[in-house]
């Protein structure tokens, strides 16, 4: 079953892919199925023997180019819809044990540069309005492979948060005449919490964190997607996600497990003058050793409760970065 339900509650599609029950969960080094594929030895999804950066289609997606129809009959109240779209897989590394942080900001140019390409082509299908690029990193946020990778959903509609964001944006132009991403970057700026930037990114714990030592990449200038970057802003944006990354394994003296987003102009065929490429890391540890949890506030009454200062959150992943000496 693939298919999408509607949430008349939330006003949101809900996508059911029960045949995800079956996806690889955890397997050893050895039979790593995002590995090169070694002569004699277990096959993986890589006929090679050795690759830079590899792209497949997911084998357990929830959204098919091609969908069945839905199991169910939907109705007035319950409107369902078949599940189309693209899932893929983004294979940064063929080392097992790398992580983004530890890759040189020429190989990470060359990963955002494939998404670029991903972003266009997914995004040129008729079927498509969103391309939501994703990386989920370490057992504290859910990933069953633990070989260097990330994914990105083409979906047939603009999700709920990327929708609520160009809202927003849309909101604030009428009354100011200014581009809201523009805005808080600019605020942003000026204040205690940026942890890096460059001459085109700014990198910072937002105001308004709801998870902790989450950490935002925005364009210094407006740019609506992958798509519209240069040459030298793609590299930005390399620099930007290595000196994340290297302040958060660095926050801790452990590789820190996040979710890492990006949010960018949908692919739907309207303008959309409000969309502002930026990337959201949304890590899970507030100490060491202790989570935090999405519990009962946050999943039932969507209010996303901290334990600590934005500022001063900044202010630790600045530290972290100087012991790192990358600058």
């Amino acid at each position: 079953m693939s298919e999408m339900r509607w949430h008349p509650l939330l006003r949101q599609w809900v996508v059911t892919a029960t045949h995800r029950q079956e996806r690889t969960y955890k397997p050893p080094k050895e039979y790593c199925p995002f590995c090169p594929t070694q002569p004699g030895a277990f096959p993986t999804e890589v006929p090679a023997s050795q690759y830079e950066i590899v792209v497949f289609e997911n084998r357990f997606p929830s959204f098919r180019r091609e969908p069945p129809g839905p199991d169910v009959e939907g109705s007035e109240l319950y409107p369902v819809r078949p599940a189309q779209g693209v899932c893929e897989v983004v294979l940064y590394s063929q080392d097992h044990d790398a992580s983004l942080r530890e890759m040189p900001v020429q190989h990470i140019d060359r990963l955002v540069q494939v998404w670029t390409d991903r972003y266009i082509e997914l995004g040129s299908r008729p079927e498509i309005e969103y391309v939501f690029i994703f990386e989920n990193k370490g057992d504290a946020v859910g990933v069953t492979l633990h070989h260097p990778h990330g994914q990105i959903y083409a979906f047939p509609y603009i999700p709920p948060i990327p929708q609520a964001e160009l809202d927003a944006g849309r909101e604030h132009r009428e009354k100011t005449g200014r581009c809201l991403m523009c805005d808080i970057v600019a605020e942003e700026r000026r204040g205690p919490r940026v942890i890096w930037e460059s001459e085109h990114f700014s990198a910072y714990v937002p105001f308004f964190a709801r998870y902790p030592f989450e950490v935002h990449i925005a364009a210094k200038v407006h740019l609506p997607s992958l798509a519209e970057m240069s040459r030298e802003q793609q590299t930005g944006l390399a620099q930007a996600i290595k000196a994340v990354g290297t302040a958060y394994d660095y926050l801790f003296g452990f590789p820190l497990p996040y979710m890492m987003v990006m949010h960018q102009k949908p692919t739907d065929g309207r303008a959309h003058p409000d969309a502002h490429f930026h990337v959201e890391f949304y890590p899970l540890n507030r100490t060491a050793d202790k989570l935090k949890y999405l519990a009962g506030c946050e999943s039932g009454a969507g209010t996303f409760i901290t334990d600590m200062a934005p500022e001063i959150q900044a202010q630790r992943l600045r530290e972290a970065l100087a012991r790192s000496g990358l600058s």
